[in-house]
């Protein structure tokens, strides 16, 4: 017995120091070396013992260090995950850079989400393939784990990562729809089955208390189009819809028209920002001469403005005013809003040096790409003066 344990622990270390010269991170050392390999206990790791508590694992430190990991920053991001005395960083750093990820990307990983190294290959392997489901390559999933590791590795319940895809898909939502989840909002997916229902359950019920006919519809609609939706709360969520429709006096035909187009985008906003905006907003318009009708057609055509921060906004109105647009003209075309105050600024230079007149010919013009603009300025200089 004593042998065979003697067998299994040379095999381990040779085993570990195969995938170091891998790694390219030490040269081949003889199988006395110090470096051991340590498999995961659990489908996760999560029962993985702990040295002492003011103990870190020098083992696990030496190959942090080898794999470049900037260990200072995984000690401040989740210090417990340094005194596991079971880890797998190293077969996790082989599985990563067989699925294409470079050795500076799986660094920069368990650098900003060390919890990566305690999960097993096992574990990995079917979670991969339920990613694979949703995305058409391999390259995409290592993009998203670049940018956001615990996307990938916070939620050790592949179950429920599987439920999530058969829910989110039977209320209509195609493969693209979750790309764009799990792309853009991936803790949707680390979400319980229950707390998702529960926001989706709420939505349908909004949309039947404002006299709509197909709920499911509009929940999808609005997940859609609103891809942070179901990682707020529905406490959030109501409150934004009752301030809205208490602000603007919306009717029930109005709020639902607002939330079925592009209102929907605003519902995630946090309700002191939503509610410090919307105030601003009518303040200004109201120092500008416009009523409250005008307030309300604004955010029922053009909800985004609610995005924009009020010294932001205000700079922004201040700039097209002086530059001899008036706010009627704004009102209608208020998309002219989404460049920067620098843009229209420059924007407003330059049609100035053409003899632009916007009461003649409107403002659609600010409304249009760098290249558009840049070819009408061209055609514009080029023109003989009338």
């Amino acid at each position: 017995m004593a042998a065979f344990s003697g067998r299994r622990a040379l095999f381990s270390v040779c085993h570990s120091l195969r995938l170091r010269q891998r790694f390219r991170i030490i040269p081949l050392q003889p199988a006395s070396t110090r470096l051991t390999w340590r498999n995961c206990s659990g489908s996760d790791g999560s029962n993985a013992p702990k040295l002492p508590s003011s103990t870190e694992n020098e083992s696990l430190l030496e190959n942090l260090n080898h794999l470049g990991v900037d260990v200072k920053m995984a000690r401040q991001r989740q210090p417990g995950v340094l005194r596991k005395a079971l880890t797998n960083e190293l077969a996790v750093a082989q599985f990563l850079l067989g699925k294409g990820a470079s050795r500076k990307v799986i660094a920069s990983i368990v650098s900003r989400y060390p919890r990566a190294i305690t999960r097993s290959i096992a574990h990995l392997e079917q979670r991969w393939q339920l990613w694979r489901n949703v995305f058409n390559t391999d390259a995409e999933i290592v993009s998203i784990l670049d940018r956001s590791p615990e996307s990938f590795f916070r939620s050790s319940d592949n179950e429920n990562l599987e439920k999530n895809i058969t829910f989110l898909t039977s209320l209509g939502l195609n493969s693209k729809d979750l790309h764009r989840l799990l792309t853009t909002a991936p803790r949707t997916f680390s979400n319980s089955l229950d707390l998702n229902k529960q926001m989706v359950e709420f939505l349908e019920d909004i949309y039947e208390e404002l006299g709509g006919s197909d709920p499911q519809e509009f929940a999808k609609s609005v997940i859609s189009k609103n891809l942070y939706i179901l990682i707020r709360s529905t406490k959030r969520v109501r409150a934004n819809i009752e301030n809205l429709k208490t602000s603007l006096k919306l009717s029930n035909p109005e709020l639902l028209r607002l939330l079925k187009g592009n209102g929907a985008d605003i519902l995630d906003l946090s309700n002191e920002y939503l509610k410090k905006n919307l105030n601003s907003l009518e303040q200004k318009l109201s120092l500008l001469g416009c009523k409250k009708d005008d307030l309300k057609e604004l955010i029922m055509n053009y909800p985004s403005i609610l995005f924009i921060g009020p010294s932001t906004l205000n700079c922004k109105l201040d700039c097209l005013l002086k530059g001899g647009i008036t706010i009627k003209q704004i009102l209608e075309k208020p998309k002219v809003l989404d460049y920067s105050t620098q843009n229209i600024t420059e924007r407003l230079k330059e049609l100035q040096r053409v003899g632009y007149d916007f009461k003649k010919k409107g403002i659609n013009i600010l409304d249009s790409s760098s290249k558009r603009f840049a070819a009408k300025i061209e055609k514009l200089s080029a023109a003989p003066e009338e």
